[in-house]
This record gives C-alpha cells, sequence and structure tokens, in this order.
C-alpha cells in the first residue's frame, strides 16, 4: 500500500522582496458633499436655446391643445344636457380665475424682487457718489418698504431720531443698515443655520441615494424663499426657483462650491473626519455647502450692501447650526 505523499516544500532562493506589511496604505476617502454638488450643478445648468425653444413651443401646443378640447366638452356637454354643462362650464371658469390670480401673484412677486435690486443698486449709486440727497431717498425707500414690519420698528424709530443729525452718504447708509438691517440679519442666519443642519442630518441618516440629493434640494429653495422673504422680496414659485438658479449660478461661476479650499476643510476636515464615519463627513460638507448658498442668498436680497454690520461666515454658521448635532464637532471651528 503507497504512503499518501506529504506536501512538498520549495525554498526560495531568496526572499520575497515586498510582503503585506510593506504594501501601501489604502487611501482614505475624503467626502466631497455630492448631494449639494449635484444640486448645484442642476441648478445651475444653463439651458441651450434650442431647448428653451423646444419646450416652450411644447407647451403652448399643449395648452392650446388642452383648451379646444375642454372648450369641444363643454359646448358638447351643454347640447346634451344643460344643466351638467353649466357646471363644467363654471369649473372651467373657476380654474382660469385661479390660474389668472396664480399669475398675478407671480408678477407681484417679481416686482417685490425688484425692488430690492433697485434698492441695493441705488445704495451703491449713493456710496460711490456720496451724494446726501440720493443717501436720503434710499432711506425714506428702506423705511417705506419695512413700515409693516413689526421687527423693524425699534430701527425705524431710532433712524428716524437719528437722521438730523447726519450730513454725510456714507454715515446715513451706515446708520440706516445698523438700524434696519440688524434683525433681519439675524432672522436670516437663523435660516441658514436651520437648513445647514437638516441638509447634514439626512445626509447622515438617510442611506438612500437620492434622498439626500431631494432633501437638499427642497431645503436650499425653502431656505432662499424664506430669506427673501425676510428682506421684504417675497417670493412666488417661480420666482423662487429662478432666484435659487441665480444663487447657484454665481457660486458655480465664482468657484464657491468646491470642497478643496481651506474654509470647508475647516469644518470638515482635520481630527474631525477621523472620528466620524464618511456618512457623516459628507453631511458636514453639504451643511457648509447649504451655509455658502444661503450667505449668497443674503447678498442678492440684502437692499444693502454690508458695510456697517459684519457679512456672515460660513464656519460660524455651521458650528452654531451643527451644534451638538455630530458630538461637537462644530465646536471646533465655532470662533474662526
Amino acid at each position: 500500500m503507497t504512503k499518501p505523499k506529504g506536501p512538498v516544500l520549495i525554498e526560495m532562493e531568496r526572499p520575497a522582496a515586498e510582503g503585506p506589511a510593506e504594501a501601501p496604505p489604502v487611501p482614505e476617502l475624503q467626502p466631497e458633499g455630492q448631494s449639494m454638488q449635484t444640486v448645484a450643478a442642476l441648478g445651475a445648468r444653463r439651458r441651450s436655446p434650442l431647448g428653451r425653444f423646444f419646450w416652450t413651443t411644447a407647451g403652448a401646443l399643449f395648452g392650446f391643445v388642452l383648451s379646444i378640447s375642454a372648450w369641444r366638452f363643454v359646448e358638447t356637454l351643454l347640447s346634451q344636457n344643460p344643466l351638467l354643462g353649466g357646471i363644467a362650464a363654471a369649473l372651467v371658469g373657476l380654474f382660469l380665475l385661479a390660474a389668472v390670480l396664480i399669475a398675478l401673484r407671480e408678477w407681484a412677486a417679481y416686482g417685490r424682487l425688484a425692488r430690492l435690486d433697485r434698492v441695493h443698486r441705488a445704495a451703491l449709486d449713493a456710496l460711490a457718489s456720496g451724494d446726501l440727497k440720493q443717501a436720503n431717498r434710499v432711506a425714506d425707500r428702506l423705511v417705506a418698504l419695512y413700515e409693516a414690519r413689526e421687527d423693524t420698528a425699534w430701527g425705524r424709530s431710532r433712524l428716524a431720531e437719528r437722521r438730523g443729525e447726519v450730513f454725510d452718504a456714507d454715515a446715513l447708509l451706515t446708520l440706516a443698515e445698523a438700524e434696519l438691517m440688524a434683525p433681519l440679519d439675524r432672522a436670516a442666519r437663523a435660516e441658514i443655520e436651520a437648513s445647514s443642519r437638516q441638509v447634514a442630518t439626512v445626509t447622515a441618516i438617510v442611506p438612500l441615494a437620492l434622498a439626500d440629493v431631494a432633501a437638499a434640494l427642497i431645503a436650499n429653495l425653502r431656505m432662499v424663499r424664506r430669506i427673501a422673504e425676510i428682506y421684504g422680496g417675497r417670493a412666488g414659485t417661480i420666482g423662487s426657483w429662478r432666484l435659487l438658479r441665480a444663487v447657484l449660478a454665481h457660486l458655480v461661476a465664482t468657484g464657491a462650491v468646491a470642497v478643496g479650499d481651506d474654509l470647508i476643510q475647516s469644518v470638515a476636515g482635520g481630527g474631525l473626519l477621523s472620528k466620524l464615519s464618511r456618512r457623516f463627513g459628507e453631511g458636514v460638507i453639504n451643511g457648509a455647502l447649504t451655509a455658502r448658498v444661503g450667505v449668497a442668498a443674503i447678498e442678492v436680497c440684502r437692499p444693502l450692501p454690508f458695510a456697517a454690520l459684519p457679512k456672515p461666515k460660513v464656519t460660524n454658521l455651521v458650528s452654531r447650526g451643527l451644534a451638538g448635532l455630530f458630538g461637537g464637532a462644530g465646536e471646533t471651528k465655532g470662533n474662526s
């Protein structure tokens, strides 16, 4: 009976040059804020003239066909059953009335946003020229803009008391900014912090692929609309989309949505990412990019440029918005 052969050992002439201990470490994947990057790319994407022409004509054709079909339906129903035909005609009339009211609301929303832009341009011209009369007109327009706002009542009274003591355009606009813009800036900062917290939480907790993108888009749209309302330019549905697109286009054009700079790394880099998972790091990045969108929305909607009051900083907004949410991550760089 043959014995089973044992293992064969083949000795190498020289040892292997490298082993597992000498293998290079696995590179650490840094979070990039993919959700906000996607939202920014979608919002800032420029539509081609051909595509705009196609969708405009398609919408006009669809509306025309729908109108003719509705008219024929009501006409046929009136001839067959006058009662039901009258009900259908009344419903169509109510629908047209609602459409007209929505169009008027959107038109009024555009007018409010344009009013803020006109005041902002007039303030820049007054600062550049040093014209006291023009600065007084800007102050009067600001008072008229916020005369029905309770949160600016104290500031308006202070401005009325001290206007007579100012004889310089720069000083008058600085006084108006300090008295009228301070409570509005605080409210806008609170909106940015809440939106940053919401986007960071959804990104860190929800594992679905497109859920964080949808949540970031909805949160940013709501934030931009609320910031416009705070500064007196309440936007409608279409106006909110156009305002968000303008803000995101500005951020993409200036490169402010890039995450490789020191500003974002100071919030989400360093020892923080070594303690948290990649998903939580993505949440911090998306929250920081949401804060950047909010700061840009303030610059777009604010009727006065920043002069007397400090411009909001992303690091401060994120540190307050995410305080306690990621185990004190926001406290590390809160005063930078």
